[in-house]
């Protein structure tokens, strides 16, 4: 699908709103720090038509679909020019390259026969991620500061809260959750054969492996030749333009192999949850680890349509105290969930307790993507993981081993021990594979509400780590 600019049209521009806008000034718009310059739209459900007419014949912005690129999903936006636009029809949501001026000329008033519901500025997201040597400390990557649009009720921000709140009231700090909680770490000092990370969420006590569950990483890419997955079912893409899957970085590597890493890999100890799952690699972020909300985009929208349960996303840019979700992230999380896709991504590292506690980041913060948080080997918060400090939606929802977790990395290293709520995601989302073979008709919300049901309570804060320990089935 493509439209042709409409030059007499584009001319024809009426300021009618800035909403979502919130660095405009009377003089014009000032580009806010950790943003691209592009825009993402977003449309109503079963108005994209009347959307893309808007653009092209009201902004004068020509409009290409995503459909178009399936064979070369990179190339998409990076063979975007000025004044044009790629639309991605599975998520009802459009990216636009063109002046600040033309994109706020755009009515954005929630009326019912408007067909777009949201403008935002497109962020600049990075790997979640601190490399640290076993036994040394913990250094979490420095992030650019992002702006992000104004918040909007979720539907699951009511169940959420009320889970929490029923669990605080039934297990008070310091009685029940103690004992469990010295049996575990107890159990996870020795990491000869299993991870401590596997072992307190009792990963190989599991009899499921994830076979015929498809999970897609959205990361860095993967080292594909590593030897610990020869023989794997591994489906690969690159929204990265002029890069290929190979991860040049490592991070995507290390992400795959706690998700979906061998049961009995090369060197142990094993490190891998979802052994048998079918892989799915979208490139989303470059070798240097970072990317843009479009490539996010473009990797969910590939997962969704390839019928993947989960999506895992270890990445992001921070908030700052007050600030809301994104509208179109969180719409776009609602429609995957619709379509029985479950979007787990992490929290974010930017705290430094107990000094500061930062909240959780984009696109984690949505209602309706299941953030994460870290805990050490002795279940307590790792000190850069954030926290639910946001009232509307911000939360975190569980809580993953992510302080110096070894998995994978690419070759000739072939393992690393990392840190970060990075490494906590992928624990959730191998672990959610588990339950999906376990339960072929629960996806979406469903697979999202057994995991909280199932998770072991801590006697921390739900602020900090939601619903508490995920645990397999």
């Amino acid at each position: 699908m493509a439209t042709r600019r409409n030059k007499t049209q584009s001319s024809k521009r009426t300021q009618l709103g800035r909403r979502g806008f919130e660095s405009a000034t009377e003089t014009g718009y000032v580009k806010p720090p950790g943003t691209t310059g592009r825009f993402l739209v977003l449309f109503r459900s079963g108005a994209e038509k009347a959307g893309i007419d808007t653009l092209n014949k009201h902004a004068g912005i020509a409009m290409t679909s995503s459909v178009d690129f399936a064979e070369k999903p990179s190339t998409a936006v990076a063979e975007m020019g000025r004044d044009s636009g790629l639309f991605f029809e599975t998520l009802g949501v459009a990216v636009v390259d063109t002046e600040p001026q033309t994109i706020q000329s755009l009515s954005v008033d929630g009326t019912s026969d408007n067909p777009i519901l949201a403008v935002e500025p497109e962020r600049v997201v990075y790997a979640l991620d601190g490399v640290v040597s076993v036994g040394g400390p913990v250094i979490p990557s420095p992030i650019p500061s992002a702006a992000l649009s104004n918040s909007m009720l979720d539907y699951l921000r009511g169940y959420r809260d009320a889970v929490n709140h029923l669990a605080d009231r039934l297990m008070k700090p310091g009685q029940a959750s103690s004992a469990a909680e010295e049996a575990l770490v107890a159990a996870a000092l020795d990491e000869s054969e299993v991870t401590w990370g596997l072992q307190v969420t009792s990963v190989p006590k599991s009899k499921f492996s994830g076979q015929t569950i498809r999970i897609a990483v959205l990361d860095t890419g993967f080292d594909l030749d590593h030897p610990d997955f020869v023989g794997r079912s591994v489906v690969t893409n690159s929204f990265v333009p002029g890069q290929s899957v190979q991860d040049g970085h490592g991070h995507g590597t290390h992400c795959i192999g706690t998700s979906c890493g061998p049961q009995h890999p090369g060197t142990l100890p094993r490190y891998g949850i979802a052994f048998n799952a079918e892989i799915f690699v979208g490139k989303v972020l470059s070798n240097a680890g970072s990317g843009s909300d479009s490539s996010i985009l473009a990797g969910i929208e590939w997962a969704v349509k390839n019928g993947c349960a989960i999506v895992s996303m270890s990445l992001g840019s921070p908030v700052t105290a007050g600030q809301g979700y994104s509208q179109v992230f969180e719409q776009v999380a609602k429609r995957a969930l619709a379509a029985g896709t479950l979007i787990i991504a992490a929290a974010g590292n930017d705290s430094h307790r107990p000094s500061l506690i930062a909240p959780v980041g984009h696109p984690a913060n949505c209602p309706s993507i299941m953030a994460v948080g870290a805990l050490d080997s002795q279940l307590q918060i790792g000190y850069f993981s954030n926290g639910g400090l946001n009232t509307q939606g911000g939360q975190v929802d569980i809580a993953a081993p992510g302080v110096q977790i070894r998995s994978s990395w690419p070759r000739p290293t072939l393992y690393n021990t990392i840190s970060g709520t990075s490494m906590a995601t992928p624990h959730v989302a191998g672990i959610a594979g588990l339950y999906a073979e376990a339960n072929p008709q629960t996806r979406g919300l469903a697979l999202w509400s057994l995991l909280v049901q199932r998770a072991k309570r801590l006697s921390l804060p739900s602020r900090d780590v939601g619903s508490g320990l995920v645990q397999a089935t």
